[in-house]
């Protein structure tokens, strides 16, 4: 392993990396802040009446709705829900970060999926705010904020920040869009309940990933092939002379 190299990933000597993490933290934090805000705000305005914005725009959704939309809304309510936010995404996201050599991506992303859950789950049970009544699902108790709308944005932050990818940046922010107006479609959340998810979502990884940040940036760093692929046979990977063989 050449000298670049070695210092990349011990953090020592001349080449030594360092990473800014104070106003990514701040940012995060401020998220979590502003869901605290808009749950007191829902709480003492009585937390069964909606914004006037909400009630036109669940209005319009209803006369909308068809077939068409209400298939993929309900993909969406079963991916972002249930035994499958709770096992099957997370389970198959960790599983592939494992293959591809990326441990500490992995215990980051679990460390953030289980916080942002527990996040939601308190806040859920203090607001104790009702649903609407135009519901075509069977959710749990408590309307804010929209936990499905915490774990898809907390899958793209996590995912992007892990990656660093713009297409990655983009399908997740598709992703986590998608999400939040199939909730409201479905009559499963009031709009302001999918803004809360959303900054929780966001708030808990950027927060989180400043513990990791050095070891995601040293494992984006080196080459990562999948599991079964041999270090040192493969022809994009260094031995342990620091040598390319062909």
């Amino acid at each position: 392993m050449d000298e670049k190299l070695r210092n990349i990933v011990d953090g020592d000597g001349p080449g030594e990396v360092r990473i800014a993490r104070l106003w990514w933290v701040v940012s995060g934090a401020g998220a979590i802040l502003l869901v605290i805000l808009l749950a007191a705000v829902i709480f003492y305005r009585e937390a069964n009446k909606p914004f006037g914005f909400e009630v036109e725009w669940m209005g319009e959704l209803v006369e909308a709705r068809a077939p068409v939309w209400t298939i993929p809304a309900l993909v969406f309510n079963w991916v972002g829900g249930g035994i499958s936010s709770i096992v099957f995404v997370p389970l198959t996201i960790i599983g592939g970060l494992l293959i591809w050599r990326r441990p500490w991506a992995a215990l980051y992303y679990a460390v953030a999926a289980v916080t942002s859950v527990t996040l939601v789950l308190i806040i859920k049970n203090l607001v104790g705010r009702p649903r609407p009544t135009e519901i075509l699902v069977q959710p749990d108790f408590g309307s804010f904020p929209s936990g499905h709308s915490a774990n898809a944005a907390l899958i793209a932050t996590t995912l992007g920040i892990i990656f660093w990818r713009t297409w990655i940046w983009v399908a997740g922010t598709v992703y986590t869009v998608l999400m939040m107006l199939s909730r409201t479609y479905l009559g499963a959340h009031w709009i302001s309940d999918t803004i809360g998810g959303l900054l929780i979502g966001v708030g808990v990884a950027v927060i989180l990933w400043a513990p990791f940040a050095m070891r995601l940036y040293r494992e984006r760093r080196l080459p990562h092939p999948p599991i079964w692929v041999k270090r040192g046979r493969h022809p994009a990977l260094p031995d342990a002379a620091g040598q390319v063989k062909p």
